[in-house]
């Protein structure tokens, strides 16, 4: 059925790279052999789901989105891939991601916008939110450095989590940022989110950055000892929405004591050229041989004249900054001393770019349309290495109401 819907849909949305349906049958013929002899391996098992192409897939195609790696063949296999497979879930697609993980525009066009064609699907994880959204894929994996989970699953109405930063192997990754990268499951449900995070956090004893972590979503007896925040000058905005004020009401009705806060000053924007050094530093083969110029995006915001200019910034301002930096975690770990989870409408002010700098996680949910039928979302915000805190109050929320339960009306499942 979903091999069935990748060939029907899977061009119209320019969500899908590279099919891989002789790794899929194989699979799946040892899944039904297993299953038989009484080998289950877990809810995964049998479970069909597509991956970001910027992970390694031994015999199929990396290519990054971008034309210089378009047809690059990685000699391993993911992390990630290599955990799902033990799990038992079945790779049938690799997912289109923006050029270098940057947008929805890869070498082959525009990733689309279920609910919208006419609209791209947001960046970097662009397929696969779209993917997900229009049920091509039970699940899949995305990535995150700054607003790549987050962006696409609440353009396509998807659920999404980004967790703590060195709780996912990003082993056999493209790298991006070696500080700020984070690998995340993007889902139907924060449920399905939560299941696929068990699967697939830990260490491999290869990313050196992964710590292993206990992982519990505590009971609903439990959630009431957590203390529950919103930033209050977020939902007082003028650009807030009633979704997001309509969160916090929700909250309340099923006993959440909201306890209002705000975020502690800092000039968080500063320090967003981190990210424009390190990815030149991941790229700088590509920038000196020239070969960005083969690039579609050309624009001045767009990776080659990033990389470009982010070679002329001084290396005392990166040191600089990146001292910042700490004072930034620093400031954070502050913040959850008194609360555990706070509540914030997903690209309210700072929020993404500080928690993307400090690593903490993030839990995104659909919570409504907008007046142009397109989805909005609401995000979870945990302290580090309790994602599954986050998990529980978003998962409280979403089953109290039915946002999530709603297809794009061209691709429901019939």
């Amino acid at each position: 059925m979903y091999l069935d819907r990748v060939k029907r849909f899977g061009s119209e949305l320019e969500c899908v790279i590279s099919v891989t349906k002789e790794l899929a049958l194989e699979r799946s013929r040892r899944v039904d052999q297993e299953i038989k002899s009484g080998n289950y391996r877990g809810p995964l098992h049998g479970i069909p789901y597509g991956a970001k192409d910027l992970l390694a897939v031994p015999d199929y195609r990396t290519t990054w989105g971008a034309t210089p790696y378009q047809n690059q063949v990685i000699a391993e296999t993911a992390t990630v891939i290599q955990k799902l497979d033990e799990a038992g879930a079945v790779l049938i697609a690799k997912l289109s991601l923006g050029a270098l993980a940057w947008g929805d525009v890869w070498f082959d066009g525009k990733t689309r916008n279920p609910w919208d064609l006419e609209q791209g699907s947001s960046g970097s994880s662009a397929g696969p939110g779209s993917a997900t959204a229009a049920g091509l894929v039970a699940f899949s994996i995305g990535s995150e450095t700054w607003g790549s989970i987050v962006s696409p699953s609440t353009r396509n109405g998807v659920s999404g989590l980004r967790p703590t930063f060195g709780t996912v192997s990003r082993a056999g990754a493209m790298t991006l940022s070696w500080t700020m990268d984070k690998l995340g499951p993007m889902c139907r449900s924060v449920a399905d989110c939560a299941l696929i995070y068990s699967n697939i956090r830990g260490s491999d004893n290869i990313d050196r950055s992964v710590m292993d972590v206990p992982f519990q979503v505590p009971k609903p007896r439990q959630i009431e000892n957590l203390r529950i925040a919103y930033v209050g000058s977020a939902f007082e905005d003028t650009a807030t929405t009633e979704n997001d004020k309509e969160v916090l009401d929700i909250l309340r009705s099923l006993g959440i004591k909201l306890i209002p806060i705000e975020l502690p000053e800092f000039l968080t924007n500063a320090l967003s050229f981190l990210l424009s050094v390190e990815a030149a530093a991941a790229f700088d083969e590509l920038i000196r041989t020239n070969q960005d110029n083969e690039l579609v995006r050309q624009m001045r915001m767009a990776w080659p004249n990033v990389f470009r200019r982010s070679r002329y910034i001084p290396a005392v301002e990166y040191i600089q900054a990146n001292r910042a930096r700490v004072l930034l975690n620093e400031k954070m770990n502050e913040l959850f001393d008194s609360i555990d989870v706070y509540v914030v409408p997903s690209f309210w002010g700072d929020n993404l770019l500080r928690t993307n700098l400090s690593g903490h996680p993030c839990v995104v949910l659909p919570n409504g349309f907008n007046n142009k039928d397109s989805p909005t979302s609401i995000s979870f915000i945990a302290d580090l290495y309790n994602d599954g805190n986050a998990i529980a109050i978003a998962q409280l929320y979403q089953e109290a109401t039915s946002w999530h339960k709603r297809y794009p009306p061209k691709y429901a499942v019939e």
